[in-house]
């Protein structure tokens, strides 16, 4: 079973993060099993709950990137007004 990033764990819900240890657990007891056809399905349903908390990650990115361009407008209106 592939995890997902520390980043995406911390950004899914209280639900979704106890509904992923309990997918995880499962798909982890499938592969001691050698059942790795049921662990797949497993799998691709960890991939489904975590696709929200991907969403809320890149939109943590966007507001970073809009805030980091506000700060470097502000700086280039501070030095064009000293300039002047």
């Amino acid at each position: 079973m592939r995890h997902c990033s520390v980043q995406v764990r911390g950004l899914l819900t209280r639900d979704e993060l106890d509904r992923y240890n309990d997918l995880m657990q499962v798909g982890g007891y499938l592969e001691d099993q050698n059942q790795y056809d049921l662990a797949y399905i497993v799998q691709k349903e960890v991939d489904i709950l975590i696709l929200p908390a991907i969403e809320r990650l890149k939109e943590k990115s966007r507001d970073r990137d809009r805030a980091t361009a506000e700060f470097l407008e502000s700086l280039k209106a501070v030095d064009e007004g000293e300039q002047d």
